[in-house]
């Protein structure tokens, strides 16, 4: 017997012949004379069953979910079954066995109704539950997408260090730890390392945990989350960076509907429109957003959350569209490596993009020339020290160039239409968690 995929039977391989599958028994059903068996693969579900008198042939009725095991029969049409197809069990070898009598949640259901406090914590055991494994295959989707249409654009992947001297936007939020007997930071961003490599390779792009040590507790922040970061040189403007980042989303809904489809059915997914994305000036949206729903604008250099959303829900009535470009952002909330306005100096050639009223995307373009930089810090009063190989570079000629980083969870979390930015993270760390 052949090994298959649940794939390859689901594609009716090997109908009316002897076929093996491993997995886990994701549920079992005995009915007396028929046993039903469950088996969970990496791409599915398959139904076995085992009918007979003499049920203890293969110690079927003694297995309990989650067991591993090897299973073997003949391929049939079972339309009631999942995928079309079942198998005649007629082999089952014990690969290894659970200890438990009962599992500490009901994966085998096809909705967890359980809270997400308990879904993290068994959070291994959670995501045996199909719905709760499909918002992952997606989110793998997400990151494929990402790889695979930056290398076609030219772009070069890095990896660079998570253990810095000093954060690249700086403030209070970077976890600080003791380095050999030197003061050292988890990266907030790879932002300084990024930008020396456009020198080298002109494009680069990074998918890697970044740190943030804010003392919040809300559903669209984390403390460590994946970042997919890009920069790129010869650039006439922050457009092309904003054009960038649409290439990407085109690509990566053209991907999802091709490859995973199986996962946005399982999660009932909506793919967002992505061509022809809105682009408004910061200043502008705020005062046609609180014009247009009667609200006060309370922070003039930044957006609200309530004003990201309404900001959402004004695209969607207006232009029909998920996703939002805002640009120019004031100099003040931006980083000193933010190229400002040659038109107005206290605004920044920079964006964010909102994706159904949550910001998913900062990006912009940056100082490039090495005076212009160094003027820049002296005017917000920082050190350069720690950030010497930062400036050498610039020092020795950089192209003009910008980048963004996107937030993988809230990417993910908005496409998925989740509530809590936890929901779409393996394993969360925020405030209140630092396990599993």
């Amino acid at each position: 017997m052949e090994t298959k995929s649940i794939m390859q039977l689901q594609k009716k391989e090997g109908l009316g012949e002897s076929v093996k599958v491993k997995g886990a028994i994701h549920n079992i059903r005995d009915m007396g004379n028929i046993i039903f068996l469950l088996i969970r693969t990496r791409d599915g579900i398959i139904q076995c069953v085992y009918e007979g008198k003499d049920t203890d042939a293969l110690e079927v009725q003694k297995r309990r979910a989650e067991d591993c095991v090897c299973v073997g029969g003949i391929l049939t049409e079972n339309e009631k079954a999942p995928g079309g197809v079942e198998i005649r069990l007629d082999y089952l070898e014990v690969l290894s066995t659970t200890k438990a009598e009962m599992l500490p949640l009901p994966v085998s259901k096809w909705k967890l109704d359980t809270s997400l406090e308990a879904k993290l914590n068994y959070r291994s055991i959670s995501l045996r539950n199909i719905k709760e494994r499909a918002k992952f295959r997606i989110q793998e989707g997400l990151v494929r997408a990402f790889r695979e249409y930056l290398y076609r654009e030219g772009f070069t992947e890095i990896h660079t260090p998570k253990i810095a001297g000093k954060g690249a936007e700086g403030g209070a939020n970077m976890f600080k730890l003791d380095y050999f007997h030197k003061s050292a930071v988890l990266s907030q961003s790879p932002q300084f390392y990024k930008q020396m490599m456009v020198g080298v390779f002109d494009r680069v792009f990074e998918t890697a945990p970044a740190f943030r040590a804010e003392k919040h507790s809300t559903k669209r922040h984390l403390n460590e989350y994946i970042s997919m970061d890009l920069e790129m040189g010869y650039i006439d403007g922050f457009e092309d960076i904003m054009k960038t980042e649409a290439g990407y989303l085109e690509y990566a809904v053209e991907l999802l509907e091709k490859e995973y489809k199986k996962e946005l059915e399982i999660l009932k997914v909506r793919l967002p429109k992505v061509k022809d994305i809105p682009v408004v000036r910061f200043q502008e949206i705020k005062e046609e957003v609180s014009k247009a729903y009667g609200t006060t604008i309370k922070n003039p250099n930044d957006l609200e959350p309530e004003e990201e959303l309404l900001i959402g829900k004004y695209a969607k009535e207006k232009w029909d569209a998920d996703f939002v470009f805002v640009t120019h952002y004031p100099t003040k909330k931006r980083p000193f490596y933010a190229m400002e306005d040659p038109q107005n100096p206290n605004y920044t050639l920079s964006f964010d993009l909102l994706f159904k009223g949550l910001e998913i995307t900062t990006g912009g373009q940056r100082i490039h020339n090495y005076d212009t930089l160094i003027e820049k810090i002296k005017k917000r009063g920082m050190e350069k020290e720690g950030m010497e190989a930062y400036l050498d570079t610039f020092y020795y000629g950089m192209p003009p160039h910008g980048g963004l980083g996107i937030g993988l969870e809230r990417l993910t979390m908005r496409l998925l239409d989740e509530e809590n930015v936890r929901e779409t993270t393996l394993f969360p760390r925020d405030i209140k968690r630092l396990e599993p």
